[in-house]
């Protein structure tokens, strides 16, 4: 008689981890929305998750979370960086002009990974 083998447990989905995984790929220069990564990875009603994401992202050094602002451009995250101004300290170093917490030519530096990748 054959002994039956317990069915192998379902790979353990990781969201944060594919959202880590497109934000490191927006190449310096450029910014993509919450928005933008959800519809990337297929939940595009799950922008509000990305940015929990992004709010856990802070102590990983290797993801650029700078490069992540709301649909409009605005940095709606810049208060979880360790200054309120961090994140767009950070974005103007990399050519992005920021004016009152708004991306200037956001269309311009705007990175879409649906249409990039």
């Amino acid at each position: 008689m054959k002994k039956k083998m317990a069915p192998a447990p379902p790979k353990e989905y990781r969201f944060f981890d594919d959202v880590y995984a497109v934000v490191r790929l927006i190449p310096k220069g450029r910014v993509t929305s919450y928005g933008a990564i959800a519809a990337y990875l297929g939940t595009k009603m799950s922008a509000r998750m990305v940015g929990w994401a992004m709010n856990a992202a802070h102590g990983l050094k290797e993801v650029p979370a700078h490069r992540v602002v709301n649909r409009q451009g605005l940095l709606t995250g810049k208060h979880h960086f360790e200054t309120p101004t961090t994140m767009q300290k950070r974005l103007q170093r990399e050519g992005v002009r920021v004016v009152k917490d708004q991306v200037q030519d956001f269309a311009k530096h705007f990175w879409d990974p649906a249409k990039e990748l």
